[in-house]
Parts: C-alpha cells; sequence; structure tokens
C-alpha cells in the first residue's frame, strides 16, 4: 500500500489495540463459520454507510437498504447464519478492523486488489459488482470534455480505486490536481461549493446522486479501473477483472471465503444476484462478467 495508507491503516490497528477491544471471533486456521454461526450474527464493516445505491437506513422502518444490504441478508440467509448487522466504521479502519477481529467480513463497496491482499493481508471473495469510474460535473458547467477540464482539479475519495483513476489523470496531464477526501459524499459537496471542476467517482455512486440530486452529469468514456503502479505487475495475471466488489475475509478463514463464493455462485445461477441489483438499478452490462 501507499504511505498514507499504509499510515493510516497502522493508526487504526493501534487504536483498536490501545482501547482494548474483544475480537469477534478467535477461531483456528480454516475454521471461522462454525464459530460465526454459533454466535448467530455474520457482522460487516461498513465504511459507506448512507451511499446509495450501496447501503443506508431507513429511518422509518429502521431497517437497512440497498443492493449490498440485500445481498447481506441473502448471504446470511445462504450461509444459515440467523441474524446479520452492519459495524459502522471509517472506511481506513476497514481491513485492520477486519484482522483485529472487530467483524466477520467487509462487504462495503471494497474493490479486490492485490494491493490490499498481498499489502492488507487479506482474502476476497469471488466478486460480486463491477464499478468503473465516470467523470461528474455539475450539470449546469461549461465542461462536455475532459479536456476542457485539463487546468481544473478534481475530487475522489482517499485510498479508492477512483482516487488512483483521478491521481492517472493527474499524472497524464489530463487534469490540473487532485483533492482527496475520507468520504464519499465529501467530493460531491466540495463539486457543489466550487473547490472542484468535477468529482472521479464510480458509475454506481453517479446514479445515486441522480437519484438524489439531479443537478450532475457525465463527461467522457468511462474509465476502466487501473491498478496502483506499484502493484500492477501483480495484477495483469490474475483471474477477475479489477474494478469488482469482493468480500473480505481473514486470511485464515478459508471455510467462510469458500462458503460465500459458492452462496454468490448460487445466486448467480438462480438470478438472485442480477435481481437485486436491477431493484437499485445499477445492473448493466458489465455486471455479467467479472472474471477474465
Amino acid at each position: 500500500m501507499n504511505s498514507r495508507i499504509t499510515k493510516l491503516f497502522g493508526i487504526a490497528v493501534a487504536a483498536a489495540t490501545i482501547a482494548g477491544l474483544t475480537p469477534l471471533s478467535s477461531a483456528s486456521a480454516e475454521e471461522c463459520l462454525p464459530a460465526i454461526k454459533e454466535r448467530g450474527v455474520l457482522v460487516s464493516a461498513n465504511g459507506l454507510m448512507g451511499l446509495r445505491p450501496f447501503a443506508w437506513k431507513n429511518e422509518q422502518t429502521g431497517q437497512y437498504e440497498g443492493f449490498e444490504a440485500d445481498l447481506m441478508a441473502e448471504l446470511a440467509k445462504r450461509l444459515d447464519i440467523p441474524k446479520w448487522d452492519y459495524a459502522i466504521t471509517d472506511w481506513t479502519t476497514m481491513i485492520p478492523g477486519l484482522k483485529a477481529g472487530r467483524w466477520d467480513i467487509i462487504l462495503s463497496g471494497m474493490t479486490v486488489t492485490q494491493e490490499r491482499i498481498q499489502g492488507g493481508g487479506i482474502s476476497y471473495s469471488r466478486p460480486y459488482f463491477m464499478l468503473y469510474d465516470t467523470v461528474i460535473v455539475l450539470k449546469d458547467s461549461p465542461y462536455q470534455t475532459l479536456e476542457d477540464i485539463k487546468d481544473k482539479t478534481v475530487a475522489s475519495t482517499l485510498g479508492t480505486m477512483d482516487s488512483i483513476n483521478a491521481h492517472k489523470l493527474h499524472d497524464d496531464g489530463k487534469v490540473a490536481a487532485v483533492m482527496d477526501f475520507n468520504t464519499f459524499g465529501e467530493p460531491f459537496q466540495a463539486l457543489r461549493n466550487g473547490q472542484v471542476a468535477a468529482v472521479v467517482l464510480d458509475q454506481a455512486t453517479y446514479f445515486a446522486q441522480l437519484e438524489e440530486m439531479s443537478d450532475v452529469r457525465i463527461i467522457g468514456e468511462p474509465l476502466p479501473y487501473i491498478p496502483n503502479e506499484e502493484w500492477a505487475d501483480e495484477e495483469k495475471d490474475q483471474p477477475y477483472i479489477l474494478g469488482g466488489l469482493g468480500v473480505g475475509v481473514r486470511n485464515e478463514c478459508n471455510d467462510l471465503r469458500e462458503a460465500i463464493n459458492k452462496a454468490f455462485d448460487d445466486m448467480d445461477a438462480d438470478g438472485t444476484r442480477q435481481a437485486i441489483i436491477e431493484k437499485y438499478g445499477a445492473w448493466d452490462p458489465y455486471q455479467v462478467k467479472m472474471m477474465k
């Protein structure tokens, strides 16, 4: 991982240790699922709560909604775990918190990368959703093409693949600067208050903004995710297409990862995954094939 993210992860791990937090599980190697079933609750970190169409809380019903929330519920059911819940946390604490045993999995918009697998030291399920980036501007802005923002600043979210794409635009001379924020809502606040000319984030986040506020639009073509330069060689021979979201698990939880993979395979076979994603308007041709 790059030094900024590594430092943040280290701080989060230290904070968890100082706070004396008790891990959810002390399962032995390759045997995590029985302990979760015995507890009766599958707990996932969530670092993007409130971001549509991923996951948010319906204040009237008190229930979580969104395609990731629905997938989480379906996953718990297929793993024969009676209940599930979210541990709401900051994006940068999700991996260290998983490794510390504060939650069982990460089902929270996290792209599968070798930087996170090797550098972060966790494992992932097969992908369940494919992301690609968009360049988003205000609808009434004068910008029509990427060339129009060549001398402008864009915003993205710290520690994400979106940020890597934004910085690649800068490195290629296609934008003047990049501002990274800690949450997914802040880049849009910066866009609306004139701090930046555009936002570089994934297509699902863009569609969510359209649902809430119709004052944004896309310029240019979709931007496929690209690896961090330090991990480019490791990424090129992987079986997955870069951009797929996967469920993060601790390395020792092979049984849990295999069970999650089977559940997703079964969801594909019976059409459940597509139905859930279509429910929230996020299905497109990119969701059909997520492995090379």
